[in-house]
C-alpha cells in the first residue's frame, strides 16, 4: 500500500489536471490491464508473489471403474480456475473516475472469496464440507506495480 502512496504523491498533481473522463478512462484501461495479469497469473497457477498454489487433492482409491480413473486423471490435468477466470466472471471498472476495481461477480464472488481466503465451504451444495487451501487469486505484485508506473509515466507524458 505503501508503494502506492509513493505513486500518488508522484503523479497526483499530474493526474489532477486531467478533466473526469481522461481520468475515469485512465483508471478502466488500468483497472482491464490488471484483470489480464491478474487472470493470466491464475492461468499460471500463481499467487502474486509469484509462488505456485497448491496442488488439487489427489482422487481417492475407492474408484469403481476404468472410466471413472481416467476421468479422475485428466480432471487432475486440468488447470483450476478455468471458468473462474472468464470475462463474465471477472469485471473490471472504474468507481467515481479515481479508482480502479477488479473484482469477482455474483456466485464468481462467492467462489474466489472462499479459495483466496481457504475458508471451509461445501464442495457441492448439500454436498460434504471441505477446508480448501488459501490461494490467492487476485492481487498486485512487485511488476504490476513497475507496470504501473512505467505506465503512468508514458500516459502523462505529452
Amino acid at each position: 500500500m505503501a508503494d502506492f502512496r509513493a505513486i500518488e504523491d508522484w503523479a497526483g498533481h499530474l493526474l489532477g489536471k486531467l478533466d473526469g473522463t481522461s481520468r475515469r478512462r485512465l483508471a478502466v484501461d488500468i483497472a482491464r490491464r490488471l484483470r489480464t495479469r491478474n487472470t493470466q497469473r491464475m492461468r499460471e497457477q500463481t499467487d502474486p508473489d509469484g509462488n505456485a498454489w497448491q496442488a488439487r487433492k489427489p482422487p481417492g482409491p475407492a474408484l469403481r471403474s476404468k472410466r471413472e480413473r481416467i476421468r479422475q486423471q485428466a480432471q487432475q490435468r486440468k488447470p483450476m480456475f478455468a471458468k473462474l477466470r472468464m470475462l463474465r466472471n471477472i469485471k473490471a471498472r472504474s468507481e467515481g473516475g479515481n479508482t480502479a476495481v477488479v473484482e469477482f461477480t455474483s456466485r464468481a464472488q462467492r467462489i474466489a472469496q472462499v479459495h483466496h481466503h481457504g475458508e471451509r465451504d461445501a464442495v457441492n451444495p448439500g454436498g460434504p464440507m471441505y477446508d480448501y487451501p488459501a490461494r490467492e487469486l487476485l492481487g498486485i505484485s512487485d511488476t504490476d506495480r513497475d507496470w504501473l508506473r512505467e505506465y503512468l509515466l508514458d500516459y502523462l507524458t505529452p
